[in-house]
């Protein structure tokens, strides 16, 4: 299903995709010390299932502070990491997705593969592969896909980050269990950025996370109380 649409992206002129940079194992070590942290509260604080888990890389992360207020009443689970790829949430699927159980999945990844130098199909290929470990361990429970947004900082790589979004867009028409979510269309104006992000251009400011708000929960209300029937019924088996 598809929420909204994407722009088509002709605003932002062509930039030749820079070339794949290699594995970064310092990002690796950090990404999974992160993992291992919420490994560990969970270990001590099980998680209650059936929430609404939010996953993917720093733009999640940053969300922390205000997102179980806005996203009320849905109760919600943060597990973003910082500089995450797609390929970072498929490595550690069975630790920070699939023991939650959730009632919906929130997913934020792609723009630093993109960032990263990935081909396109790459980036969609690794989100497909998601999508599959998603139905393996936890079957119909919907995802909802955050398009990649543009921002001042990386505008040069919209037209491929737009590419990524219209494949897994299209993917969306095709499965009732994937939700496109558009925030392209609301955070442009005039074929920019809008002035909505902290000082490096890439992070989104108070007013960007608005944006953010608005979206996610016309995309996330309507279905959520069914979802959590789903969910309750699921679990009781």
């Amino acid at each position: 299903m598809t929420v909204s649409a994407a722009v088509a992206g002709e605003a932002a002129a062509p930039a030749p995709a820079p070339a794949q940079r290699a594995a970064d194992p310092a990002l690796e070590r950090s990404l999974g010390a992160e993992v291992e942290q919420f490994v560990r509260a969970d270990r001590v604080s099980p998680t209650p299932p059936c929430q609404v888990l939010f996953v993917g890389s720093s733009s999640i992360v940053k969300w922390t502070e205000t997102l179980a207020s806005d996203m009320a009443p849905m109760p919600v689970i943060d597990r973003g990491f910082g500089g995450s790829h797609i390929e970072y949430v498929n490595r550690w699927f069975d630790e920070i997705v699939a023991p939650y159980r959730p009632r919906a999945i929130v997913f934020y990844a792609g723009e630093n593969d993109i960032d990263a130098g990935k081909p396109v199909d790459r980036v969609v290929a690794d989100f497909d592969e998601f999508m599959r470990r998603k139905t393996r361990a936890l079957g119909d429970t919907p995802v909802y896909f955050i398009s990649l947004k543009p921002s001042k900082l990386r505008f040069a790589q919209f037209p491929r980050q737009t590419k990524v979004n219209a494949a897994i867009r299209a993917l969306a028409r095709r499965r009732p269990d994937l939700h496109y979510i558009d925030v392209v269309t609301p955070m442009l104006e005039n074929g920019r950025p809008k002035d909505i992000f902290v000082a490096d251009g890439l992070h989104m400011s108070a007013a960007g996370y608005a944006i953010w708000t608005r979206e996610v929960r016309a995309a996330l209300l309507p279905d959520t109380e069914s979802e959590a029937r789903r969910c309750a019924r699921a679990g009781s088996r």
